[in-house]
C-alpha cells in the first residue's frame, strides 16, 4: 500500500490518496482539484471513496469537482453532516469571509472496524477540533491519517464551532496515544509524525 500526501490550498491543508494497485481512496481534498485529479489519472487510479476527516471548509473544497470526476462517493460523521452546506458552521464564513459548501455526503462514518474495497482499516471518532472529527487507522501498514487532531508538536485548534480542549485531549490520550509508538502520524497540516514522538515531545499533550 503507497499514501501520496498534497499540500493544497491557501494554508497547506493536506489531502492523502491511499492506493494500492490500481484502487484508491482520497482523504480531506481541500483544495486545488486539478492537482489531486492530475495524480489519480497519472497513476490510473480508480477512487473507491472519498473520506473526510471532518467538515471544515479547508478540508473539502474541491470535493464538488473531484466527486464529480471520480464518481465516487463521500463519507463523513454524522455529527457534521450538515456542515457541509453551512458556511458558518464549516468556518469559510468566518475564516475567509467566503461561503464554501458542497452536497451531502452520501455515507457516514461509523466508529471501528470497515472495508471498502480492498482497504481494511479502523475509524477512530476523535472529537476536540470539532465534533465529529475521525482517524483513519491502518493497522497493518502502522499509520494513521487523523485531520487535525495531533500535529507535528501541535495539537488542532478549539475555538471554532463545536471545539473543545477537553475533548481534544482526551482523544489524543485514549484513542491516538493507544496506539503503538511506531505509528507514523498523517496530519491535517504539516509533516508528518510518530505517535511515540508525540508523547514525548508534543508541549500540549505529553504522556502522563
Amino acid at each position: 500500500m503507497n499514501i501520496k500526501g498534497l499540500s493544497v490550498g491557501p494554508i497547506g491543508t493536506n489531502c492523502y490518496i491511499v492506493f494500492d494497485n490500481n484502487d484508491a481512496l482520497i482523504i480531506d481534498p481541500g483544495e486545488e482539484p486539478e492537482r489531486i485529479l492530475g495524480f489519480v489519472n497519472q497513476r490510473e487510479l480508480t477512487v473507491q471513496a472519498i473520506l473526510l476527516t471532518h467538515a471544515h471548509f479547508d478540508h473539502f473544497g474541491a470535493l464538488e469537482e473531484v466527486r464529480k470526476k471520480t464518481g465516487a462517493m463521500v463519507y463523513l460523521h454524522e455529527n457534521e453532516i450538515p456542515w457541509l452546506s453551512d458556511p458558518m458552521m464549516n468556518g469559510s464564513f468566518k475564516l475567509q469571509g467566503s461561503e464554501v459548501t458542497a452536497s451531502p455526503a452520501e455515507k457516514t462514518l461509523v466508529p471501528g472496524k470497515i472495508a471498502i474495497g480492498a482497504f481494511e482499516f479502523t475509524i477512530l471518532h476523535t472529537p476536540g477540533h470539532s465534533p465529529g472529527s475521525v482517524s483513519f487507522v491502518f493497522e497493518k501498514e502502522y499509520f494513521v491519517i487523523g485531520g487535525d487532531v495531533l500535529f507535528h508538536q501541535g495539537i488542532g485548534r478549539t475555538d471554532l464551532a463545536g471545539g473543545s480542549m477537553r475533548e481534544l485531549e482526551a482523544s489524543i490520550r485514549n484513542e491516538l496515544y493507544a496506539l503503538d509508538d511506531t505509528y507514523t502520524v498523517y496530519p491535517g497540516h504539516g509533516p508528518a509524525t510518530t505517535i511515540g514522538a508525540e508523547k514525548k515531545n508534543n508541549p500540549f499533550v505529553r504522556e502522563k
